[in-house]
Parts: structure tokens; sequence; C-alpha cells
């Protein structure tokens, strides 16, 4: 075995021994993303969870290919899906915290507006 594939296994070691914990919260994700499928609502954004569970199963996978044989694209390919799986998540939290921030300001002036009513 050549050093560069030693350096690699080395290198994937950490993510390889999360791969438990990944595949447990890519199984969550995903049912969520069914569960909230079954709403009326839920049926235009139940993919994003669904997406988000697969794309962290699929780091899992590389990660662990590349822990165990040293290949180079599998560790690029777990590092890159574990990437995307931060980007979505963190685009998902801007969004929702704009759509919070929208609904707290909205109910603010609500209860503004209805005190000065009365």
């Amino acid at each position: 075995m050549s050093d560069q594939n030693q350096m690699i296994q080395q290198l994937a070691d950490p993510l390889a021994r999360a791969k438990g914990w990944m595949q447990f919260l890519a199984i969550l994700t995903i049912l969520n993303g069914v569960l909230v499928a079954l709403t009326i609502v839920g049926l235009i954004i139940a993919w994003l969870p669904i997406w988000v569970g697969v794309v962290l199963w699929q780091a899992a996978g590389a990660a662990d290919e590349a822990q165990r044989t040293g290949d180079e694209q599998a560790m690029r390919r777990a590092l890159e899906k574990v990437k995307l799986y931060f980007t979505i998540m963190g685009v998902l939290t801007l969004i929702v915290l704009l759509a919070m921030g929208v609904a707290m300001f909205t109910g603010m002036m609500a209860g503004i507006m209805g005190a000065a009513g009365m």
C-alpha cells in the first residue's frame, strides 16, 4: 500500500468512525421528509429533508470506503457530500431564521395595531 493511500485512510478515519451516527441521522432525516410528505403543504417541501438524508448517507458510505481502501476519489466524494450537507442546512437555517424574524415583526405590529385600536 502506498504512503498516499495510508494518508487518505488516516484522514478518512474520523469520518468513517462517525459513519453510524451519520447513517442514523440520515435515516431520521429521510423519515422526517416522509412524514412531512403526508401533509398537503408538506408535499411541497418534503423533498428537502429526504435529499439531505440521502446526501448524508452517501457521505457516510464514501468516508467508509476511503478509510477502508485509501481511495482518494472516495475521500473527495465524502468531503464534497459533507460540504453539500452543511451548505443545504446552512441555507435552510438562514431561511427559517428570516421567516421567524418576519413572523415576529408581523406579530408585534399586529399587537401594536390592536392595542392602538382599543
